[in-house]
């Protein structure tokens, strides 16, 4: 009923990269209101967050870090809706928010698409019907191009300098149509992205080739709520699901180097291998030797009780919420 957006500190994480400390103690610095749920959020810059709302409204809050407090700076009221913008009870939940300074996509259950810019009241542009079908997430692969996926297994590449209303490309997986709730593009290789959905399946997709994904890996017993590629090692993704379980795929190196001492301590460890087609770059997402091709799979969470909701990583930090209104921090990911 009462929501809020809260900002804390969990301790300084250095340079970002993987072998940094983080060090200080989590302590929350402010915190304001929010109408309806947040559905996505994501900062901006250095003190403004973009936040997504089940009322269709998006919000850019600023923190003033000399006096720690939040203000909303600027609303887009119901930029995301089903009749239309003046009904009352017209909202359709905003789902997803992506950004890049100065720019701001948003996609919702109303399969609209609107750019922001981080300054100006109205939008820039808006895709009215973009979608059918309800759109999960949205992600920039280069400062023009998005891609969005939907409730229906399908990705969508937008050229956001292409004044038509329509896809330049349309991925989908086979026949199933299962619902998509997740994106994320490779850091260095943008022809690579990761998807999840309904089903726990981990897809990850060469954008260059075909229209399906180049493989299909088993994950999670039920919905697969976020994916993430490390920011700084993109050979480490990780998955967070309804099921309780919070997922790191390492895909760094050969398997057979690698201690058999992984196998205790509590923490649960699969391999497996995946066939793909033949693949140009070799990245360890779209290697062509099974041979060699073997991720190995850790879970996070050993306890799993509740669902994962979302995860952030940056260099040695993972960072997740779940169900039981708890945020974690795991400060030695690679420890």
């Amino acid at each position: 009923q009462d929501n809020r957006i809260s900002i804390w500190s969990a301790g300084d994480v250095g340079d970002g990269g993987l072998n940094s400390e983080c060090h200080g103690e989590h302590q929350l610095l402010c915190d304001i209101r929010h109408d309806g749920d947040v559905m996505d959020m994501q900062f901006l810059d250095q003190e403004r967050i973009v936040v997504a709302s089940s009322t269709g409204t998006v919000t850019v809050f600023r923190h003033h870090q000399n006096n720690q407090t939040l203000s909303a700076s600027l609303r887009w009221e119901k930029a995301h809706y089903h009749v239309d913008q003046d009904t009352s009870c017209g909202g359709a939940a905003c789902t997803g928010v992506i950004c890049n300074k100065p720019d701001i996509v948003t996609v919702g259950e109303d399969g609209r698409i609107n750019l922001f810019k981080a300054d100006q009241k109205d939008a820039v542009r808006t895709i009215d019907n973009a979608d059918s079908s309800t759109l999960h997430a949205v992600t920039f692969l280069r400062t023009t191009e998005i891609l969005t996926v939907n409730s229906i297994g399908q990705l969508k590449i937008w050229d956001l300098r292409q004044q038509r209303n329509e896809p330049s490309q349309i991925f989908s997986l086979t026949g199933d149509r299962v619902p998509l709730h997740c994106v994320d593009r490779h850091p260095n290789q943008q022809h690579i992205v990761a998807t999840g959905g309904q089903d726990g399946v981990l897809s990850i997709w060469d954008i260059r080739q075909g229209t399906m994904p180049v493989s299909l890996l088993n994950a999670h017993e039920a919905e697969m709520w976020e994916v993430h590629f490390h920011p700084s090692n993109p050979d480490h993704l990780f998955t967070c699901s309804e099921d309780g379980s919070l997922w790191h795929w390492d895909a760094s190196t050969d398997i057979s180097e690698k201690p058999s001492f992984l196998h205790q301590g509590g923490r649960s460890t699969t391999y497996f291998s995946h066939s793909t087609v033949n693949q140009s770059v070799v990245s360890a997402w779209l290697n062509n030797d099974p041979a060699k091709d073997r991720i190995e799979i850790t879970n996070l969470i050993p306890y799993q009780t509740l669902s994962v909701n979302s995860l952030d990583v940056l260099g040695p930090c993972l960072l997740y919420g779940t169900d039981a209104e708890s945020i974690h921090v795991n400060k030695k990911l690679f420890a």
